[in-house]
């Protein structure tokens, strides 16, 4: 089994998404599950970005794919991002962002799910992105960490090609142990936030920000339900006196 999860920038504007996309899209997501995801959902909603994630069988990676993309153009405000996908890797543009980790047969599907959005495409965000893969590589209860975020063409199964020029990227991680969640996203975030001007926000926050910076959000998708961390992390980090 895997996590998929797919990123996209469908706002009509360039700053949030509205709340008719967000329930549209919303509305659409039991099309994933009737297609075979073990469940899915919409999980991220940063700045103008949208992610859907699903977990799936590794044999229905591609239908599930394809199922996402067409819940995005069905949903769409403004083509966007969807407009980069080509099925000929020399034709293909700023498109779709991608993701996907692998889960242990034996367990339940639980991860943390990363979504980016900067309001100029900032190129740093790819070291953003990396620092939180890098972070949670390697560690206790992680199964699996997408791959890092590179500057060149991503075939995306079932879907096509984006070129080099896709920003604001997604990442995941499937955990092992429901505990592990808040060690596994704190580390993750906690990478993050070292990046010079680079912001955790709560799901469904504007980019209101000034140029030369990255939001990102994060959420824990445990056995098909949605938990914003950045609210329990808000809480752990306030300073007591």
């Amino acid at each position: 089994m895997k996590i998929t999860s797919i990123g996209a920038d469908i706002s009509k504007n360039d700053v949030s998404c509205s709340n008719s996309l967000i329930n549209n899209i919303e509305e659409n997501i039991y099309k994933l599950k009737a297609l075979g995801a073990h469940s899915a959902g919409l999980t991220n909603v940063t700045g103008d970005d949208v992610v859907i994630s699903a977990f799936v069988e590794d044999d229905l990676l591609e239908t599930i794919n394809q199922g996402i993309v067409s819940i995005l153009k069905d949903c769409a405000e403004n083509l966007g991002d969807l407009s980069g996908i080509s099925q000929d890797e020399s034709t293909a543009g700023e498109g779709i962002s991608y993701a996907e980790a692998s889960i242990r047969q034996d367990r339940y599907p639980d991860a943390i799910v990363l979504g980016f959005d900067t309001y100029g495409g900032e190129p740093f965000v790819r070291d953003v992105a990396n620092s939180a893969i890098e972070a949670a590589s390697g560690m206790k209860n992680v199964t699996d960490v997408s791959d890092l975020i590179e500057v060149k063409s991503k075939k995306i199964p079932g879907v096509g090609y984006v070129s080099s020029e896709t920003d604001d990227p997604v990442v995941v991680a499937t955990i092992e142990n429901i505990e592990s969640i808040g060690v596994v996203g704190g580390a993750m975030i906690g990478a993050a936030l070292g990046n010079k001007n680079t912001y955790l926000v709560k799901r469904g926050t504007s980019c209101d920000v000034l140029p030369g910076s990255v939001i990102f959000s994060a959420t824990a998708f445990m056995n098909g339900n949605i938990i914003d961390l950045s609210v329990p992390f808000e809480n752990k980090t306030r300073i007591l006196r």
